[in-house]
Order: structure tokens, then sequence, then C-alpha cells
């Protein structure tokens, strides 16, 4: 187990960083993407953020390299990106790194998702060997087979200027107008996502308003109302969103 350097004690991050982490969804500043794994944390604070840093860059010798973004984000927060090599260790090193960050934070149940997927998993050694490519070729068919389980690109012809994802929401910002914000429900195979929707199709004059909105504000997707759930539709992928 690392230990804590002597500025840092156990929770002093506590309630400053996202429990749900990304794999993968940016791109590497030391290497190719093929090669070099980049995880990124969300967090609050600016020295919250250098705080994380320094631990993950001092404590732990794979890490090639870690850094936080400059300025904020546009909403308010900062990125620490950790870069990884690709091998058929990493997913038991991104454990290990999490065991230094929870103890930090004090969770015990952080979730990851993979390139810009819209779900998020628990992040257990099942789930990251399974998630996180190995090789090069392992990295071209992931990327590949992930193409629409992507917000970014699922929502790349969407009217928004902005799409953010944060922990199971999603969030569309248009200029001059109050951002849209939505739970994320379900993702997947156009069928798929209908059967785990429960709930009839709403037809009512309030609900064909709402989707009329939502068309004119996020994009001109196929979206049907099933209970409370809005489904999107991009070429034989969905997504089921509820409004917050």
């Amino acid at each position: 187990m690392t230990a804590l350097n002597e500025s840092l004690r156990e929770h002093d991050l506590e309630d400053l960083v996202k429990k749900v982490f990304e794999i993968d969804s940016y791109r590497s500043k030391i290497g190719d993407d093929q090669d070099v794994v980049v995880l990124s944390f969300t967090v609050d604070h600016e020295d919250a953020a250098k705080d994380l840093e320094n631990f993950i860059e001092m404590g732990y010798n794979y890490v090639l390299d870690a850094d936080v973004t400059p300025g904020e984000t546009e909403d308010g927060n900062y990125k620490v990106f950790v870069e990884l090599e690709r091998g058929r260790h990493v997913a038991e090193q991104v454990l290990e790194l999490l065991a230094g960050v929870e103890r930090l934070t004090g969770m015990s149940d952080m979730r990851f998702r993979y390139f810009k997927s819209f779900k998020s998993q628990d992040a257990n050694l099942e789930n990251l060997t399974a998630a996180i490519p190995t090789d090069k070729n392992s990295y071209e068919e992931a990327t590949k087979r992930n193409q629409l389980n992507n917000f970014s690109n699922f929502f790349a012809s969407s009217y928004a200027d902005d799409v953010k994802v944060i922990d199971e929401s999603i969030t569309f910002k248009r200029i001059w107008k109050d951002p849209v914000s939505f739970k994320i429900l379900e993702s997947g195979p156009r069928q798929s996502v209908y059967d785990s929707i429960r709930g009839p199709i709403m037809l009512e004059s309030k609900d064909i308003a709402e989707i009329m909105f939502f068309s004119k504000f996020i994009g001109n997707f196929n979206i049907t109302k099933v209970g409370n759930a809005f489904v999107f539709e991009n070429s034989g992928w969905a997504v089921a969103l509820e409004k917050k």
C-alpha cells in the first residue's frame, strides 16, 4: 500500500474528487494513444487537483506522467490526467492507484467511464480488465466498437455548443440559453434500450411539446418519450435520458 506523504492525510480530499473517472477519453500528452492509457479525474478546486497530481506522481513508479489542467473547465472544475503504459498489468496498476485515491477521498465505490461511454462501471478488477485494451490491436478494436457508445460521437451533430458528462449526468449547453441536464439511464443497441425502459409511449400534447423543444435545442434526433425517459436514436444506437 502506498503511504500518504507528509502533507496529505486520509480524507484530506473528501468531497473534492468526483467518484466517476475516465479512461482513454483524452489523448496522451507524451506518446501514442495505442501505447499509453490516460486516466482523468475531475476535482473541484485547483489546490486539491495539485495535491492529487503530486500524490499520484510521487507515489507510483509506474506512472509515466501526471498533470493538472492549467485552468478551470467551463464547469469550474479541474482535470487531473494520469498516464500509464498500456500493457497486461495496467488494470492491476489502476486498481492499486485507486486504493490510494480512495484513502484521500474517503470513497470506496469509485466508478469509471471508458472512452466517453454513456454509462459508468464499478471500478473493480474484472471490469477494468475487460474494458482497458492492453495492446495496439485491442485498443483499435475497442475504440471502433465504442464509436456510438460515446457521448461525443453520438451527439456530434448536436446543436449544442458543449456536451458534458459528469458522474451519471449529461448536460447540453448553448450560448445565451440555460443548459439542459439529464440523468443517463441506459445506452446500447436501439432495441435493447427500448426493452430496458419501462412505461408507455407518451403522446400527450405536453410530451410532444417537450420532444419538439429537445429536437430544437439538442438536435434533429429521433426522440421518443417512454414513461419518464426520453430515448434518443442514432444509426441503430440509442440512449435513454431522464430530465433533471
